[in-house]
């Protein structure tokens, strides 16, 4: 018999029938504490896996790199590949790879700004001798496009390229093709653009309405690569709008649309990882630690910046970079410095230095002389005034030759609407302005020749007037 009275035996009792459901309680948390922990370790296995690597090399890169910066600020080297195998055979068939579009990220010591510099691909540029590697043949030293650095030796030699060029120290590369891209954006759920008119380019294999939009990732890649059908049909117009996509591409990932629904976000993560190929330094879990570092960056401190540019007297068609004002620009990069008061984008030829042949294609008599005033007015030299030999003409166009490209933007900022027209027989730099049924006058005067460093941040909206 026991000695322990009823009343504490039945307590123990109670306590001995409490704890099986104490013991199974433990044991649900540690197995669920388990299943997620393992479930973050598949996860991150996944996107681990997911990504490609391609070793650059010291040897690729040479020994005279630009130093690196003391403290924590990065520069990535971000290429688009026109490759056209595979799954990007649809494309077209196209022999080796090139750099469709060629951007450098900074990112600054403190987090908080960024800067996106665009490199025109038509850049006409002093490119660095880079070592044969793969079946690539390499690069010798001579004047040519940037983008061919990347079909004559790889990202190695586009890497090097760029760091000779600007003295920038890049840390790491990101390359995405057409298909990454597509996938990339059907992740994000679309990218809302807006259109001032219809679209349709067989190049592009693009269709689209006019007026706002959110593009599929396929329609979104027609939408960054279109060039002739779109604007005025210029790489440089193809880059404005890339940046004005990347940007409200950026603004989608960075908002509470992505970063509160657990499904979008792994499904950004996941088709991010698959679609890019970095250097082996760029792992995940250092994606990871940058993107947490990036937190308290506001979208509107990224700012996109085109290389500063104008067009090449030597050979038509390129571009060629306006001194000192890339080196200064390059300069802010390579230091970490404050953007502020630096130019980007176009070299603008004064209007004093431009010549204008007016010919009137409309019957509203009289007006070849109005224009000529306006124009005079700004500082333009009339040389020439008249008709055109049939009329009426329905487009307000601007006819240069290879000799007068330089001096095209500058008289088509000033006008509400022209469309350009290369005239490859005209031997001269004279601008010849026919205009047309659908002139609407010269535009307000305005104090900037050059596009701000500035240039427009992640929030910009493509429909603002």
């Amino acid at each position: 018999m026991s000695d322990v009275p009823p009343s504490q035996r039945g307590k123990r009792s109670h306590r001995r029938r409490r704890r099986p459901w104490l013991r199974w309680a433990l044991a649900v948390t540690v197995a669920v504490v388990l299943l997620v922990g393992g479930l973050v370790v598949g996860v991150w296995a996944k996107l681990t896996g997911n990504v490609k690597h391609v070793d650059v090399t010291a040897d690729d890169l040479g020994a005279a790199r630009p130093a690196r910066m003391s403290g924590t600020a990065l520069n990535i080297l971000v290429v688009g590949s026109d490759r056209r195998d595979g799954a990007n055979a649809k494309y077209g068939r196209l022999a080796g790879e090139r750099t469709d579009t060629i951007m450098l990220v900074h990112l600054s010591s403190r987090r908080d700004h960024a800067m996106v510099v665009s490199f025109p691909r038509d850049s006409l540029v002093q490119l660095p001798a880079c070592r044969a590697t793969g079946d690539l043949p390499g690069q010798r030293p001579h004047l040519g496009m940037i983008n061919e650095s990347f079909n004559s030796g790889g990202i190695g030699c586009a890497w090097k390229t760029i760091e000779t060029l600007t003295r920038v120290h890049i840390d790491h590369f990101v390359k995405i093709d057409f298909s990454g891209f597509k996938s990339l954006v059907d992740a994000v759920g679309g990218v809302e653009v807006c259109l001032p008119e219809p679209v349709h380019d067989k190049k592009a294999l693009l269709r689209l309405p006019a007026g706002r939009q959110t593009l599929d990732g396929e329609q979104a890649l027609g939408y960054v690569r279109a060039r002739y059908s779109m604007g005025d049909g210029s790489d440089i117009g193809r880059i404005q709008r890339q940046q004005m996509f990347v940007a409200s591409m950026v603004k989608k990932v960075m908002s509470g649309e992505t970063l509160t629904d657990p499904a979008r976000l792994w499904a950004v993560l996941d088709a991010g990882t698959k679609a890019v190929t970095t250097d082996p330094g760029l792992t995940p879990s250092v994606m990871k630690e940058l993107a947490l570092s990036l937190r308290g960056l506001d979208a509107g401190r990224i700012r996109f910046v085109t290389t500063p540019w104008h067009y090449s007297l030597t050979q038509p068609g390129r571009v060629e970079w306006v001194q000192p004002q890339a080196d200064r620009l390059f300069q802010v990069v390579a230091k970490d410095e404050k953007i502020e008061g630096v130019k980007g984008g176009q070299a603008k030829v004064a209007r004093s230095k431009v010549q204008v042949e007016l010919r009137n294609g409309t019957w509203r008599s009289g007006l070849a002389k109005e224009v000529a005033a306006a124009l005079e007015q700004r500082g333009y030299h009339i040389s020439k005034i008249g008709d055109t030999g049939r009329k009426p003409q329905a487009k307000t166009t601007i006819l240069y030759g290879p000799n007068g490209e330089t001096r095209v933007p500058t008289l088509s900022r000033d006008l509400v609407t022209a469309a350009p027209k290369h005239v490859p027989a005209a031997r001269t730099n004279r601008l010849v302005l026919v205009i047309g049924d659908d002139w609407k006058g010269v535009k307000p005067l305005r104090g900037d020749d050059h596009e701000s460093i500035k240039g427009f941040d992640a929030t910009h909206d493509s429909c603002a007037a």
